[in-house]
């Protein structure tokens, strides 16, 4: 079944912080904090730190068993563990979910490069709230400044790949993964160090259980999903390069152990300083680009601690974009028998065109809309709202009515080297409950909940 001449990591340590990066993004940095503002603060975090344990760990290690077993890319890893079937359809999913993802996801990383070269150059510096904001709406309406950031970040990505597993994406996320950490660190530092930090800490931590509602659990459910890269293939990717002796259980753990606690040093560097200077917490998407330059500059040494932010955001979009890379990368290359430097030059060719358009979406593109959405916002929704949910949903149906017990607990149990002491109860997990939860996130996001309500 599998490939053993398959490239793999080189240490445990590369395979836990390539794995986290790949989970850890703009997801965790900038969505999360935005849906706990918009969610009711600790309410929101309490319920999805449940659903993170029950939901998302379960499902990694699920992905996890099939990119090991497998030892192939996305789509390749279906074909190998149902030959001749549809199931492979799954596979080309989560591929193409990927390569959409990476398109639009490029060019927000292209902003984070642009306000890094703004907070160097002091161009942030003495700026009102509504000079952000116009100056912000200015620049991602404008054509060749967007772009040329976009292919910028798509060109770091593609160094990094072209440099392969263990010499590019594990030896990347060696320095970015730790930098991260300290960044996020410092500047969770400098957050509860200013005035009112009470009151922020509080609205993150003191949970108010009044404001757990149906929709609050489906939206917590949906983070976890989308924080922890459930359904696009990566972590199906990434796993294929695991090693015979990786502990998949182990690594699970450590990962959403770790995706969470990014997540919540987030919310920890965010709300006291929202709080501190009386910004609505429900900012939403401006919260990056608008809301947080504003407090920066109103703080002493402001364009530091904006470049600061601005240097984390960039490396949480970069361990995310090589991710989403490797995936199409992957497939290209073992699916149509390429090189790996060829294979790569496609995707970011193929991305760098996606990337372009979805920027002039913004502006030059702007009134051509698919189903009133701009092209951006079209794909975001395609993928995020239908192309994950659907590829994590089927991935469980397939693992629990596809593959046999015994071949699924040999592969997470290094053949019975390792204990699995709630197997019977995880198998029953992934073939009953998570699918079941998952299509209930399906439904919420296509806002088809609410109608079947209101039928009765």
């Amino acid at each position: 079944m599998a490939n053993k001449d398959r490239v793999t990591f080189g240490s445990k340590i590369g395979v836990i912080l390539a794995t986290v990066g790949c989970a850890v993004g703009l997801g965790s940095i900038w969505r999360f904090p935005y849906m706990v503002g918009a969610n009711g603060g600790a309410a929101f975090l309490l319920v999805f730190m449940i659903c993170t344990v029950l939901l998302g760990l379960p499902i990694m290690i699920t992905e996890f068993f099939i990119g090991r077993h497998s030892r192939s890319n996305a789509a390749g890893a279906f074909k190998k563990l149902a030959p001749g079937t549809q199931w492979s359809l799954i596979g080309y999913n989560g591929v193409l979910a990927a390569f959409l993802i990476l398109g639009f996801y490029s060019v927000v990383s292209g902003w984070t490069l642009e306000y890094i070269w703004q907070a160097m150059t002091g161009s942030l510096a003495g700026k009102t709230t509504a000079e952000f904001t116009t100056d912000f709406e200015t620049f991602s309406s404008s054509a060749l400044r967007p772009i040329g950031w976009t292919i910028a970040f798509i060109a770091l990505t593609h160094i990094i790949i072209v440099s392969g597993v263990e010499k590019g994406i594990e030896r990347a996320s060696k320095i970015m993964m730790p930098a991260l950490f300290i960044i996020l660190l410092i500047l969770c530092i400098r957050s509860v160090t200013l005035p009112g930090v009470q009151e922020g800490l509080s609205f993150l931590f003191k949970p108010d259980f009044d404001k757990i509602t149906s929709s609050v659990i489906l939206s917590a459910m949906g983070q976890t999903f989308f924080s922890l890269s459930i359904g696009m293939g990566c972590l199906i990717t990434y796993s294929s390069y695991f090693g015979k002796e990786t502990n998949l259980q182990l690594t699970a753990v450590q990962v959403t152990v770790l995706n969470s606690l990014v997540a919540l040093l987030a919310g920890i560097m965010v709300f006291p300083a929202v709080f501190s200077f009386g910004i609505e917490p429900t900012a939403g998407p401006e919260l990056v680009f608008i809301t947080l330059p504003n407090i920066f500059e109103q703080l002493p040494f402001g364009n530091i601690w904006s470049f600061i932010f601005f240097i984390l955001l960039a490396l949480a979009a970069l361990t995310s974009t090589i991710s989403l890379h490797e995936v199409a990368t992957a497939y290209v290359h073992e699916e149509y028998h390429m090189t790996r430097k060829k294979a790569a030059w496609i995707v970011s060719a193929g991305v760098a065109v996606i990337g372009a358009v979805c920027s002039l979406s913004f502006g030059l593109l702007k009134e051509y809309t698919i189903g009133g959405l701009i092209i951006f916002d079209a794909l975001d929704y395609l993928t995020a709202k239908i192309m994950m949910p659907l590829g994590g949903m089927m991935i469980c149906v397939f693992v629990g009515v596809r593959i046999e017990k015994k071949v699924l607990k040999a592969e997470l149990t290094n053949k019975g080297t390792i204990t699995f002491y709630f197997f019977n109860a995880y198998a029953f997990f992934i073939k009953y409950i998570a699918p079941a939860a998952i299509g209930l996130i399906f439904l919420n996001e296509l806002g088809l909940i609410k109608k079947i309500i209101s039928l009765f």
